[in-house]
């Protein structure tokens, strides 16, 4: 059978759009944007969107709604934990501590929009300016270092903040080596399952050539990003964290109830109601759900800085948008991926990378930053009048 290469170049627009970007970079600076520490910070410095992606994901998802307080949130929840171990509490103390009042501002938010029908727009709004408030209050103004070795490393901001090499290797993390080749078998076995499962339950498939067309090219980017951060470090902590996120959101959003039900009530919410579903329950699930991410996300910011201070998390909340648009998820909701989300973010890294690389002003970074998010958009409405 063979491939449609209309079909794939519209399933992968936003693929190919990142490789010519990058591309594009590697040209204009010389090659620097590729060098394997660029490459380890690309990850490190931008863990924070992939963290707030994944839970804005899930607000999208219910009709477009967006969370503008998540940023304001980082800094709320990051603060908290810095003050806390500032008075030499045990980080994990300070970890639950500061994961529960993530938890507990997404319920206040999601309160409000899931059982009061506060427009999610303008509930969160007025925690955009509540928690960046409070922030300061928190911090009372100051900035306030941390010192915790042991949870600087753990989150990404310490001078051991890598997996080790078990093996070794001499210029060369082996052990980051090696886990990027079990990655990529352990991926190749799962499609290959899934396949076989579909085929055993009488479900059509994809051509087998375009599948290992599709496997062949994932697996070698794989191993060449691997290779790269082995050639610095290795693994840095902040990936870790990364994966495990996008691993459990990527469940959550394809072999979950809850997920369909995320899916159900952005296509059609009046539907979704009649058909015996509590779409308050699902509204309600998302913003919790946002605000654990944003806890998280807060821990590995202070972690990457080593302190808390009341400007962090300023236009946080934009970059996860933008990385979920960009990566496919549609502004009316019911549509978008995981998948999609790491690409949008990978595009934002590499685009503010790449032109802090090239000396642009920081200015000027933000109007191509905005363009990139209104042709995402335009390409999202452009679709869904194609299919209407």
């Amino acid at each position: 059978m063979s491939i449609n290469i209309k079909d794939v170049l519209k399933k992968y627009t936003m693929v190919l759009a990142l490789i010519a970007v990058i591309l594009f970079f590697q040209l204009t600076t010389g090659g620097k944007m590729l060098l394997p520490q660029n490459v380890n910070n690309l990850i490190s410095q931008n863990a924070y969107v992939f963290v707030l992606a994944a839970g804005m994901l899930l607000c999208i998802l219910t009709g477009g709604n967006i969370d503008l307080a998540c940023g304001s949130v980082v800094c709320f929840i990051g603060g908290i934990g810095a003050v806390i171990m500032a008075k030499n509490i045990n980080f994990v103390v300070a970890v639950i501590v500061m994961l529960i009042c993530g938890i507990l501002v997404g319920a206040w938010q999601g309160y409000w929009i899931a059982y009061i029908k506060v427009p999610p727009f303008i509930a969160t709004l007025a925690g955009m300016y509540a928690f960046r408030g409070l922030s300061n209050v928190v911090l009372q103004g100051y900035v306030v270092g941390i010192s915790n070795t042991a949870f600087l490393n753990i989150f990404g901001g310490g001078a051991d903040c890598y997996v080790p090499d078990l093996f070794h290797g001499e210029g060369m993390n082996l052990t980051c080596v090696i886990a990027g080749i079990a990655l990529v078998v352990i991926y190749v076995l799962l499609v290959m399952r899934s396949r076989a499962s579909a085929k055993a339950q009488g479900y059509s498939v994809s051509p087998f050539v375009s599948e290992a067309v599709k496997m062949a090219v994932i697996g070698v980017a794989v191993i060449w990003f691997f290779f790269k951060l082995a050639s610095y470090k290795g693994i840095p902590a902040a990936l870790i964290w990364i994966g495990i996120v996008l691993l459990a959101y990527a469940y959550i959003t394809s072999n979950t109830t809850m997920g369909r039900y995320l899916y159900a009530v952005g296509g059609n919410e009046k539907a979704t109601t009649l058909s015996g579903i509590d779409s308050r329950k699902v509204y309600f699930f998302a913003y919790v759900n946002m605000g654990l991410m944003s806890g998280l996300a807060g821990i590995l910011t202070v972690a990457r800085a080593t302190q808390a201070q009341p400007t962090f998390g300023q236009g946080y909340e934009m970059d996860a948008i933008a990385a979920c648009f960009i990566g496919g998820a549609s502004a009316y909701g019911g549509e978008g991926n995981v998948f999609g989300i790491v690409i949008g973010a990978l595009l934002m890294g590499v685009i503010n990378m790449g032109m802090s690389i090239m000396g642009v002003e920081a200015n000027y970074q933000k109007v191509v930053k905005g363009v990139v998010v209104l042709v995402a958009i335009i390409f999202d409405v452009l679709s869904n009048k194609k299919k209407k």
